[in-house]
């Protein structure tokens, strides 16, 4: 409060302009934004739902200019006082504030002495003195002021200058802590309730202890009877209890995420002196897009996607598209061509209606009503229109292959003729007949007559798959910075008022030679890495598979609020989840994997961020190039319990002698990147990207920013040195004696290169962000046959065990990897050898029903009191995980039973295949031998019920067979007993119930279509078991004495 004495000297004090300092009334704001003088000196309307007995104060207190007070005239805008405005902060959002309290300065009484109010006035000094701004009124938001500094509501905010000899006092707190910029967060983490989550916490405690409480009495009482059997399911059962500690632990912190489009979009795109035109201040953002085989990866699928692509709701100016075409098809290429001319009207098709999904063949196939919520007349008849241009599209597409090869036929007949007409001009009229052979090979021509520089339908050496050269074609030009309004066409569609330029689009298939390896996927991305640095270098990249397209239109926008929120420049890459279209509606074989993509990846999100896993990810170049994040912390102690700061990386200086480097003590991941390539081109762009890539230094708080109209400049035009530098750096030896896939890039050396990846992201002590959003992302096929199935869990399961025998192991992790986090990578390492002891536990009901024995000496009252306890407790934290995760309790049972199959099966020859690659050397592969032929094409899911044989049946078959077989004996074995032990039978048959449950899934898979299996099959299946159990009793009779001593 300002005493009348102070009044007096600071009425006496010149202003920095020779007037006298003003008045300022203390006001109140009302809910449509205008402010209202509270000072009973002025005859103001002060009514409505905020108006009050004690809303007219009877004094005035004169406060020096502040974000919301700020005196100004028309010949001079500038604030009195010493302090004066940052000249790129604000600009005009100031001035305007300024004028808003300048009419209220020559109010009478301004000068007078206060009174005693009846209410006192709060004097905030929080360190944080930020004043933040109304986004729509331009006016001082003072809820949010009170937010940020954790004030204390009161009548005005009272500011003292730094000056002491005027006020009397240093605070320490001088104008331009009022001058931030606006600051609005972009995303928000969301926690799960509390009455979720605590009770979930809670038990998995009481689990733990149940546990072990129930492991060490199953230690201490022995089935003497039944040694070996009893010992097993000891083994079995600690690994279990093993394995699911691993898996439950990094669980305990689940969140949720959510975006602010329309904050991003005021950020980055709004008008402003310096930007009149408002054009987006986003960085760039590159997307791959990577196919091998036009064969298996239908050309038609991957057009599409690259069309959800183009159509994306990015700045076109920003968005560069790249497709990687592995295996250097002629298809490939023709079929992106065609794409790219369809995409000439498809992309302002979508713009101009605001069309979701983009996905042509996504789009066209929905059952909804597609005129819901469109409200321009012409929507009809441009749907129809478009939809005639795709249906030619996708003849042409098709047809391509056709097309093709009577190309190439006849210009090879072309080429045959010349040779022939060659020794007939040379020979004259001798009459000398030309040789029937012709050494003129059967190339494959492009349409412009030259021939194709990959590979060829007749491979001949320089045109086979590992054998051409590099490609890279360019289908769209770099666009315009300024938007292209489209015009009337009677022809077309009327596309006025509506941008046309397309994204810039380039094919890039990476040179290959034999002798070199190429490291498959990994080496591909790679390549594509470098020639997006020459060309487009946007310091993001988003990387899809050619059958995952844009389902969400705005999702890179959704990625992008992380990446430009505060802190986001420690954050090495956003995964999205995956979300599969095609899927029986049962889900038979846990296609949709929700429970990893909904339960796992969002509880590693509250630790250090989820894992890589190969598609929807969206990278920061800079943590892919292999450099260590702005900042990061080191976990400490037993269980990283002791977080502190890191201490820098010192920068080594590149030699060609490896030798000469001083040796370091710190992990290998936290060495700097030295050996790029010898393109100087891309090692200049290194720090362009990382610039780039920060977020707008917009606020105190904002460490390592850039600042705002950084990224406004037009991207120069493609030449011919750029090109030419990007064809260079794809080039088969470009990647000799530099650390690509080792340090730097995707990493080589494991089927499972995205794994790997983003584990080396996170070991140098960046964290990822698991976005989901409300509209599906991506959205993408996933194989529904069953051996389709079991092959990708065996290619996963092989990766993971090579990640286990190497340096990658989670063992190994720096300091910089939370303690949860790498007990997550440490389980994705060791859950195939699960496996082993899964098929073990899997014989043991079959065993106990063999021998009449069971893995304890009696069914006591404490063995089921334990077993009911960690039953019970499992189908709670099961039930509470479903709650927080979102998942159905369908989708939980699938998963489990195909945790079963995939365990025994998949995970088991993953296992084997390791171990003996690792100390072997040996490499085996398991391939289909034979596939039911006769299904209904007519049929979506007729794939379901192809039964292709594969060696990965044997084991989860031979499961089944013995189980029913033992089922069968258990039960003759007790009737035929003198006397019936019917627990130990009910206890065994629970158990091969149990098992038999869990393969439900797999024995309907092979049974194929329903009621294509014989009956008669059924009926030697039970004469088989009937005789194998009659069998058994001759062979191992009931002994009467051993009944009834078990009996007593």
């Amino acid at each position: 409060m300002a005493s009348p004495n102070q009044n007096k000297k600071l009425l006496s004090q010149p202003s920095s302009v020779n007037r006298p300092p003003q008045g300022v009334k203390f006001a109140r704001r009302t809910s449509s934004g205008r402010v209202v003088s509270l000072s009973r000196d002025e005859d103001l309307d002060v009514t409505g739902d905020q108006s009050g007995q004690n809303d007219y104060i009877n004094y005035t207190v004169l406060m020096p200019p502040t974000p919301d007070n700020q005196p100004s005239s028309e010949s001079d805008s500038k604030p009195d006082g010493a302090g004066q405005y940052p000249s790129s902060r604000f600009g005009q959002d100031s001035l305007g504030l300024s004028r808003r309290v300048s009419d209220d300065t020559n109010s009478p009484g301004g000068g007078g002495g206060p009174k005693m109010p009846g209410r006192t006035m709060s004097v905030m000094r929080s360190g944080n003195k930020s004043m933040l701004l109304r986004s729509q009124t331009n006016d001082f938001d003072h809820n949010r002021w009170l937010f940020e500094t954790k004030g204390k509501y009161g009548i005005g905010n009272a500011f003292w200058s730094d000056e002491a000899e005027e006020y009397g006092h240093d605070t320490g707190v001088s104008q331009s802590d009022f001058m931030d910029k606006p600051w609005k967060p972009l995303t928000r983490k969301i926690q799960i309730p509390a009455s979720i989550l605590s009770p979930y916490r809670v038990l998995v405690a009481i689990r733990l202890v149940v546990l072990a409480f129930f492991l060490v009495w199953r230690v201490r009482n022995p089935n003497y009877d039944a040694m070996a059997l009893w010992g097993l399911s000891i083994v079995c059962e600690i690994w279990f209890a093993f394995s699911w500690v691993l898996d439950i632990l990094p669980k305990m912190n689940p969140i949720n995420r959510s975006t602010d489009l329309v904050a991003l979009k005021e950020k980055f795109e709004r008008p402003s002196p310096s930007n009149p035109h408002g054009r987006s201040d986003l960085p760039g953002v590159d997307v791959f897009v990577s196919t091998a085989d036009p064969e298996k990866e239908p050309p038609l699928v991957t057009a599409n996607t690259m069309l959800s692509i183009m159509a994306s709701d990015y700045p076109v100016e920003k968005l560069t598209c790249y497709i990687s075409d592995d295996g250097g098809a002629i298809l490939s290429f023709e079929s992106m061509a065609e794409a790219m001319v369809f995409a000439e009207v498809w992309v302002p098709f979508c713009r101009k209606h605001n069309i979701e999904p983009r996905n042509p063949d996504s789009y066209f196939s929905l059952k909804t009503d597609p005129t819901k919520g469109k409200k321009k007349a012409d929507f009809v008849k441009d749907r129809r229109w478009i939809k005639r241009e795709y249906d030619e599209f996708k003849v042409r597409i098709n047809a391509l292959p056709e097309v093709i090869r009577k190309r190439c036929d006849s210009y090879n007949a072309r080429e045959r003729r010349k040779e022939k007409q060659v020794p007939k001009e040379n020979n004259g009229d001798d009459g000398a007949e030309p040789t029937e052979s012709s050494t003129v090979p059967k190339a494959t021509w492009m349409a412009d007559g030259t021939h194709w520089p990959g590979t060829w339908f007749n491979p001949i050496a320089d045109h086979a798959k590992g054998d051409h050269a590099g490609i890279l074609q360019v289908m769209t030009k770099v666009p315009d910075n300024e938007p292209v309004m489209g015009g009337p066409d009677e022809m077309k569609l009327d596309f006025t008022g509506v941008d046309i330029r397309l994204p810039m689009f380039a094919y890039v298939s990476r040179e290959k030679r034999p002798g070199y390896d190429h490291n498959k996927k990994a080496g591909a991305m790679n390549a594509m890495v470098r020639a997006s640095a020459i060309l487009s270098n946007g310091p993001f990249i988003l990387n899809l598979d050619c059958d995952h397209y844009v389902y969400n239109c705005q999702a890179i926008k959704e990625g992008m609020c992380f990446m430009m929120d505060r802190g986001g420049d420690r954050i090495c890459y956003i995964q999205f989840p995956q979300r599969f279209e095609g899927i029986d509606p049962s889900d038979r074989y846990a296609n949709h994997n929700t429970v990893f993509f909904d339960g796992n990846m969002r509880a590693l999100d509250g630790l250090q961020g989820p894992v890589y896993v190969g598609t929807g990810c969206m990278f920061r170049r800079y943590a892919l190039y292999g450099f260590l994040p702005p900042r990061a912390n080191e976990y400490e102690g037993m269980f990283g319990q002791i977080k502190k700061p890191a201490e820098a990386v010192p920068a080594q200086r590149q030699s060609d002698d490896e030798d000469a480097q001083p040796l370091s003590n710190s992990h290998p991941d936290l060495d700097l990147p030295r050996k790029f390539g010898n393109s100087t081109m891309f090692t200049d762009s290194i720090a362009v990207a990382e610039f780039q890539g920060r977020p707008l230094a917009d606020h105190n708080s904002v460490k390592n920013g850039r600042p705002p109209g950084a990224l406004l400049q037009p991207r120069p035009p493609l030449d011919a040195p750029t090109v030419a530098e990007a064809v260079a750096v794809i080039s088969c030896w470009f990647e000799d004696k530099t650390e690509w896939g080792d340090r730097v890039g995707w990493i080589y050396g494991s089927v499972t290169e995205d794994v790997v990846t983003g584990y080396r992201m996170h070991n140098r002590g960046w964290r990822s962000v698991y976005c989901i959003t409300k509209r599906d992302a991506f959205r993408g096929t996933a194989p529904i046959n069953l051996t389709d199935r079991l092959h990708q869990v065996l290619r996963w399961a092989t990766g993971s065990v090579e990640i286990f025998f190497s340096r990658n192991n989670a063992f190994l992790a720096t300091k910089r990897l939370k303690f949860l986090q790498r007990i997550a990578y440490l389980n994705v390492g060791i859950y195939p050898f699960t496996s082993i002891f899964l098929c073990v536990y899997c014989f043991l009901p079959a065993v106990s029903l063999f021998t009449g024995q069971f893995i304890v000496q009696n069914s006591s009252i404490e063995f089921l009191s334990y077993l009911l306890t960690i039953t019970t407790t499992l189908t709670l934290i099961s039930l509470l995980e479903v709650k927080w995760s979102g998942i159905g309790l369908e989708e939980w049972w699938r998963n489990e039973q195909f945790w079963v199959v995939g365990g025994t099966s998949a995970h088991l020859a993953a296992v084997i295949q390791g171990l003996l690659k690792v100390l072997a050397g040996i490499e085996i592969s398991f391939t289909l031998t034979s596939k039911s032929a006769g299904e209904d094409e007519d049929d979506i899911y007729a794939d379901l019920y192809l039964v292709k044989w594969t060696s990965l049946f044997i084991m989860p078959l031979t499961i089944i067979v013995v189980n029913l077989i033992s089922i069968v004996i258990g039960l003759s074995r007790t009737v035929y007993s003198v006397l019936p032990q019917w627990s130990r039978l009910v206890g065994g048959v629970f158990f091969s119930f149990w098992v038999l449950c869990h393969m439900y899934p797999f024995a309907k898979g092979l049974m194929g279509r329903r009621g294509r299996i014989p009956t008669i099959v059924y009926v030697w299946s039970g004469l088989i078991s009937i005789t194998l159990s009659l069998l058994w009793i001759q062979i191992s009779p009931p002994d009467e004495f051993t009944s009834t001593s078990n009996g007593n």
